[in-house]
C-alpha cells in the first residue's frame, strides 16, 4: 500500500476562475511544471468522467521529458476531481474549497515507491505553487 501525501495552496480568486485554469489545457501549459527550468509544452485534457489527460513535461534544454497521464474516475463540478495515474493506478484526489472569496486547492496523492517522499511532496507542491502564481498574476 502506498503512503498518501497532501499538498495544498490557497488562492485569491473565485472558484469559477480557479476551476477553469486548473482544467483547461490552454491554461495548464502555463503552470503544470515543478521547476523554472521545466515547462509543459502540450496538454491534452478530455475532461469527462472515464476519459484521459496527457500532459507533456520537459526540461527547457530538451534533454529529458515525460508524459504525465491519468484517467478521471470522479468529477464533481467546481468541487472535486479524482483520477488514476496511468501506468500504476495511483489515486489522486483534488478538492476545491471556496471560503470568503478565496479557494483552497487540496491534493492528496498516493506516493510512488521510487523517489523519496519528501522529493515527491516538494515536486507536487511546486506545481501547485506555480498554479497559484499563474492564477493570481
Amino acid at each position: 500500500m502506498n503512503e498518501n501525501i497532501e499538498v495544498s495552496v490557497e488562492l485569491n480568486a473565485d472558484l469559477k476562475t480557479v476551476w477553469e485554469k486548473f482544467t483547461d489545457p490552454k491554461h495548464i501549459v502555463n503552470w503544470y511544471f515543478a521547476a523554472d527550468d521545466w515547462h509543459c509544452p502540450s496538454a491534452k485534457n478530455n475532461f469527462t468522467l472515464g476519459s484521459e489527460f496527457d500532459f507533456r513535461l520537459e526540461a527547457k534544454n530538451g534533454v529529458v521529458g515525460f508524459n504525465f497521464q491519468g484517467r478521471y474516475i470522479l468529477i464533481e463540478n467546481q468541487s472535486k476531481i479524482e483520477y488514476l495515474i496511468i501506468g500504476d493506478d495511483r489515486r489522486v484526489t483534488i478538492d476545491f474549497i471556496e471560503d470568503q472569496g478565496k479557494v483552497k486547492v487540496v491534493e492528496i496523492f498516493q506516493a510512488e515507491r521510487i523517489n523519496p517522499l519528501d522529493m515527491q511532496q516538494f515536486g507536487w507542491q511546486s506545481i501547485l505553487d506555480n498554479f497559484k502564481k499563474y492564477v493570481e498574476q
